[in-house]
Order: structure tokens, then C-alpha cells, then sequence
């Protein structure tokens, strides 16, 4: 049985929302009905429908005569962002340290320990995929599918800045001790420490973000000058 439009156009959002959490698809890239429409195989029509909801959840911008692109944030949308992300990934952790069962705190030791190794800590790209995968059981450790859902579209919004402020210094090993504490504390049921930790984590994330977008625009004034 074919699929209805209203099918097409879920599938057409799910697998654009992926593309760019997965950064496949990066900030400013062009997304052109027609294109989209022959790629995924269906008409004009879900492909627009599926950009507009996607414009209203925050990962487009639709201009006028313009077109659809992926949104690209300023400095001051992305902190503003990080400090909403570090609120929902704090939420998280806060309940996993009340809800989490004895077979979840082992995977998630698991977990941490696949960020760790080394061909992980020698490739940020392959260390943020695994960091995902850590976060992700967090997420369902809060037994809150509402709360796991939108933090999981937050953190898709953001992920093309996640990913490349790992590649900033020691960004890496930093964040494999800073998951260690995390881990710590919702295996002992600290709820409380565990939300702080987290919070601290991923704002960190978003003062590294900040870092790196100034250094490029002090790269590009160089360029111009």
C-alpha cells in the first residue's frame, strides 16, 4: 500500500532531522524541494510540508524567494541554546540517578568505557558517535519518553557544534573525565550532584563553541583585511 503524503512528509522530516543531527547535512547547506523530492522519491509536496515543520522546530530557515537551508546560528543563538540543552541533558541525568536499574548503570558504564578507547579518543568524529550513544541512555535512563524525545531533537539542533568542538585541544579527554563524574553520580543516586555535573558539562560544551566560532571570524577578518 503506498504511503499517504502525510507518511511521506514524517519520513521526508525524520530523515532530514537525522541528516543534520548526524551533520551530513551542515548550517547553511541548501536544501532544494526538487532535489529533495527525487532522493527520497516522492512528490513536491511532503518534501515543503516536511521544511516548514522543520523551519518551526528550529533546524531551517525558509526565505522568501530564497529558499530552505539548514539554520546557521550566531554566537548568542547557540549559547542561548546550550544553556536550554544544559537544562534538559541536567533534567535527564537528575532522573536516570533516581530511576536507573542495576542492568542500565552497567550498560552505561559500558558505554563510557567504548568512548575511552583508543580509537575513540584519537578520532573526535568516532568519540562524538559513541558520546551519542552515551547521552542516548541517559535520555531513556529518565524513564520520561516526553522529556528523552525533545531533549533528543535539542540535541540534534545543536549537533553539528557539538561535534566540531571536540576537534578544539584536549576537548576529548576532557569530556571522557567529565562522563566518568556523571556516571558516578547517578550510580550512587545522587540526583542533585548528578544534574549539576551535567549541567557544567554541557555548557562547557557551549563555551568551546563560542571559542571556536570567534576564532573563525577572527580568521576571516584576516582574510579580508
Amino acid at each position: 500500500m503506498a504511503e499517504d503524503e502525510q507518511t511521506q512528509s514524517q519520513r521526508v522530516l525524520e530523515m532530514l532531522e537525522n541528516a543534520i543531527g548526524r551533520g551530513r547535512l551542515g548550517p547553511g547547506e541548501r536544501l532544494d524541494e526538487r532535489e529533495l523530492a527525487e532522493r527520497f522519491g516522492v512528490s513536491r509536496t511532503p518534501v515543503r510540508e516536511a521544511l516548514h515543520k522543520l523551519s518551526v522546530l528550529g533546524f531551517v530557515r525558509i526565505r522568501p524567494r530564497v529558499g530552505a537551508a539548514v539554520i546557521k546560528l550566531d554566537a548568542e543563538d547557540l549559547i542561548d541554546r546550550f544553556v536550554v540543552m544544559a537544562s534538559l541533558e541536567g533534567l535527564c541525568a537528575q532522573l536516570a540517578a533516581r530511576r536507573m536499574s542495576r542492568d542500565e548503570h552497567e550498560r552505561l558504564i559500558e558505554l563510557h568505557e567504548a568512548c575511552g578507547r583508543d580509537d575513540a579518543m584519537a578520532d573526535p568524529d568516532l568519540y562524538y558517535d559513541r558520546n551519542v550513544a552515551f547521552h542516548e541512555a541517559i535520555y531513556e535512563g529518565a524513564h520520561n519518553p516526553y522529556l528523552a524525545a525533545e531533549t533528543r531533537r535539542m540535541r540534534n539542533r545543536l549537533a553539528y557544534y557539538r561535534r566540531n568542538q571536540l576537534h578544539l585541544g584536549p576537548r576529548v579527554a576532557n569530556s571522557y573525565d567529565e562522563h566518568w563524574d556523571i556516571v558516578q553520580a547517578i550510580i550512587k543516586g545522587q540526583a542533585e550532584a548528578a544534574e549539576t555535573i551535567m549541567r557544567r558539562h554541557v555548557n562547557v560544551q557551549g563555551d568551546g563553541v563560542a571559542d571556536m566560532l570567534a576564532t573563525a571570524r577572527r580568521a576571516a577578518r584576516r582574510r579580508t583585511a
